[in-house]
């Protein structure tokens, strides 16, 4: 299979380049060349956002159009970008990939909300940069525009794991290491759904490979794991003498904590925990989705950091994550 990448240097593009050189597939990456690529993969420069941006998808040395078999779009900007390069590549490519992400449902969206649930609206195809639900139905819209049913929508939830450069669990892991009382939001059995970013990328090249077209939540079943298990397992990646000291969500958000930003990954029972940790996965489970133990996913997590110093990237396009440690220590009455 050969497989085009756009981006292919961080978290879902790198995994996704991984595992299709795991499978010997033949990987294109095209990217601004602002990260190191993986190792393996033939490489394309150019910047999509720029007049004549993706002329690198199209010059060859022969003076032949180069095709893939796969294209896999990561993209979360303007939909008019996504549109560009799917028309560029409509008669060139087979399957088009695009990773969307689960905040297209119109909010609040109830638990179980299967793909077919009601949208946000006002996205469009050929527009410029919104904000992030509308931004990502716009490049669903633009990708089918462009594919047809040859478009697969791989609507994601949280995504976990390693190489992550938005700081989550890195976050996590980080503080966890340091050691003695840790705020951990309660209940300590609260349901949470996320997808590794190497199961990510095992199904969506499986499904790909398949032609599977159309949308699918991709997520872990509600319950693969709970806050508890999650920061669990984060003490014994890590080793240290971290106490977990579980605090009733209301006093947190009574101390003006901000759920999701300051305590990443965590959610309070109600609306945002029904649409983030509630979604129904039965379509990508029935089209073969596998989620590894969230134990797993922590260890390799933290051996990953541990790899590059301690410090994970940060997408410039992100907000630092994480709760400030004077307001931790009031919240534990340190």
């Amino acid at each position: 299979m050969r497989l085009l990448i756009l981006g292919g240097t961080e978290f879902v593009g790198r995994a996704v380049a991984e595992a299709a050189l795991a499978r010997d597939w033949q990987v294109t990456v095209f990217h601004r060349g602002r990260h190191e690529p993986p190792a393996g993969v033939a490489v394309l420069h150019g910047d999509r956002t720029a007049p004549g941006g993706l002329a690198a998808l199209t010059d060859t040395t022969d003076g032949s159009a180069p095709e893939w078999d796969v294209v896999l779009d990561t993209w979360s900007g303007a939909p008019s970008a996504v549109l560009d390069a799917g028309r560029l590549l409509a008669g060139r490519a087979g399957r088009y990939a695009y990773v969307s992400s689960r905040s297209v449902y119109a909010y609040p969206s109830r638990a179980g909300l299967p793909e077919d649930g009601p949208l946000v609206e006002g996205a469009a195809a050929d527009a410029g940069q919104r904000d992030y639900a509308r931004d990502k139905r716009g490049g669903e819209l633009a990708a089918e525009a462009a594919f047809g049913d040859r478009a697969l929508l791989v609507r994601a939830g949280l995504i976990l794991g390693p190489w992550e450069n938005v700081g989550r669990l890195p976050w996590w892991l980080g503080r966890i290491a340091r050691g003695g009382p840790v705020l951990a939001p309660g209940p300590r059995e609260n349901p949470l759904q996320y997808i590794d970013v190497r199961d990510l990328a095992e199904w969506t090249l499986d499904a790909a490979q398949r032609g599977l077209g159309g949308a699918y939540n991709l997520v872990s079943p509600s319950g693969h794991v709970t806050m508890g298990g999650l920061l669990e397992a984060c003490v014994a990646a890590t080793g240290s003498d971290a106490e977990l000291r579980w605090t009733d969500p209301d006093a947190i958000l009574a101390a003006g904590v901000e759920p999701w930003s300051d305590l990443p990954v965590w959610l309070p029972r109600g609306e945002s925990h029904d649409m983030m940790h509630g979604g129904d996965v039965s379509a990508a489970l029935a089209a073969g989705l596998r989620c590894r133990p969230a134990r797993e996913t922590v260890f390799d997590t933290w051996a990953w950091l541990r790899s590059i110093g301690g410090t994970a990237p940060q997408r410039p396009d992100r907000p630092a994550l994480g709760l400030a440690p004077e307001v931790e220590a009031a919240l534990l009455g340190l």
